[in-house]
């Protein structure tokens, strides 16, 4: 409940900001297009439930329950399962909630018991109120991880309860540090039919340990995250509020068939690198629902770090981002790439509201990357405050080592963005390819970007493509309308 009333309160300050801004009658259609934005949008959000899941709302192909009940969410992505055959709680394997006992190896102890059901009806332990401290544990597979009202999971602000372990493939080293990395405080691998939920109970990284070992520069292997899936399908994050990660808050990495929704995703907005949520080389992934404040990025698909990324070629692919708000100051709502090597392709960002952030949409490319990046739908975007309303970034020159090839460099195709709203806007936006890429077929329709000075002028390079109804006028690239090419404004 937490996430939804701090969406809807969003929605209310901000249509009451923008409403400020309409005093003249020529702004009236602008005022139609972002009122119909936030009313689908308030409608879309307060007619779902957040009400405990259980593991029978799987609903399958009959779409019978209740769960999915309302238009638009993500009733098709994971098959029906079966009711967990047995229900434990931590404190039958002697968990103590006090904050100050340590229930790692209560945590490890339960979850290999649990393994042993997971082909005679799987099984699902229960976290009841308390604070639980606890290191790095693993989950299983047929499993739920079930965190009551008023449940905290707290992270250990000792370093060696989170173990290093091996480097991802498709990033070749730690993403901060050569070697290995620190594991995750929740972690799964090769795992199946995993949900992880509650009746909005906490997983608190406490992050300001990690957060001054990287401003101190003291840092020796890379950042854990609050939770990564690795190898695993079949997957449901839901009704939870996560705070202070380490690093990347959830990482689904080399996944399928995941659904992540109503969270509340809290990190200081100077936390650095404290992403929302990152699906990274994974397919049929649906994001929705959630708040999130951060240090970084909301949300980032990413898909592997430059000739690494590229050998593996492991894309991210049939992505949903829908009705996500939130702020961060100097990174964007929803990101594509930076570590984009191994193919990005088929994602939807839908009712996307973001205000107090450095951008609102970007896609980060480099020389070295290589990859591609196919088929991006962006629409119904509304934006308070936001430096640069939409960006496309390069020349970062963030390598793993001195073996990415400088003549690798990304193709981009096929960016549709749509019915966007930007209020308060500080910079038209910067739309910045690489020389020698393909950087074409960028569709732009019925965007206004409001309050900005009349000096503002977009800055492009190395791009392409069509706009219509695009306010101030775009750049000259963009100026083509696109009504005989591929990009339809019909």
């Amino acid at each position: 409940m937490q996430s939804e009333e701090k969406i809807m309160e969003s929605e209310k300050l901000s249509l009451h900001a923008f409403m400020g801004k309409f005093r003249s009658p020529s702004w009236a259609p602008f005022l139609l297009l972002l009122m119909t934005l936030v009313i689908i949008l308030s409608f879309q959000i307060t007619t779902k439930s957040v009400n405990p899941i259980r593991v029978s709302l799987f609903s399958g192909s009959s779409g019978s329950d209740q769960w999915f009940a309302y238009p638009e969410t993500c009733s098709g992505f994971l098959g029906q399962l079966p009711m967990r055959k047995v229900v434990m709680s931590l404190k039958d394997f002697g968990g103590v909630g006090d904050g100050k006992t340590s229930n790692t190896e209560t945590f490890r102890r339960a979850i290999r018991y649990m393994q042993g059901f997971g082909d005679k009806g799987g099984s699902q332990l229960n976290v009841p109120a308390g604070t639980w401290l606890t290191g790095s544990f693993n989950l299983t597979s047929n499993f739920t991880l079930f965190l009551e009202k008023g449940a905290v999971i707290l992270g250990s602000p000792e370093a060696d309860e989170w173990p290093i372990i091996a480097p991802l493939p498709s990033y070749g080293r730690g993403r901060e540090r050569l070697g290995g990395r620190h594991i995750s405080l929740i972690h799964g691998d090769g795992l199946v039919n995993v949900v992880i939920t509650g009746q909005n109970g906490t997983v608190d990284g406490q992050g300001k340990m990690w957060w001054d070992l990287w401003w101190n520069r003291t840092l020796q292997h890379t950042r854990g995250h609050l939770l990564e899936l690795k190898n695993s399908r079949n997957i449901l994050i839901s009704n939870l509020t996560f705070l202070n990660s380490p690093f990347w808050t959830i990482h689904p990495v080399y996944c399928s068939n995941v659904i992540i929704r109503c969270m509340t995703i809290l990190a200081p907005l100077d936390a650095p690198n404290t992403d929302g949520i990152d699906p990274d080389s994974c397919s049929n992934v649906c994001i929705e629902d959630c708040y999130i404040e951060s240090g970084d990025d909301l949300v980032a698909v990413k898909s592997g770090w430059d000739q690494y990324g590229i050998a593996m070629a492991h894309p991210s692919s049939n992505i949903i981002v829908r009705r996500v708000s939130g702020t961060t100051p100097t990174c964007s709502g929803v990101g594509i790439g930076s570590e984009m090597s191994g193919g990005i392709f088929n994602i939807t960002i839908d009712h996307l509201n973001v205000w107090n952030s450095g951008a609102g949409v970007r896609i980060k490319t480099d020389k070295g990357r290589g990859g591609y990046i196919a088929n991006i739908t962006i629409s119904n975007i509304t934006m308070d405050k936001v430096k640069v309303p939409i960006r496309f970034s390069r020349g970062s020159n963030d390598h793993p080592d001195n073996g990415w090839d400088p003549k690798a460099v990304p193709n981009v195709k096929g960016i549709y963005i749509s019915n966007v709203v930007s209020v308060n806007s500080t910079k038209a936006p910067v739309l910045l390819g690489i020389e020698d890429a393909q950087f074409e077929e960028i569709c732009m329709k019925n965007i206004s970007l409001l309050g900005l000075t009349p000096s503002a002028k977009w800055q492009c390079e190395f791009v392409s493509g069509f706009s219509n109804q695009v306010f101030p006028l775009p750049c000259p690239q963009l100026q083509k309308n696109g009504s005989s090419s591929r990009c339809s404004f019909s």
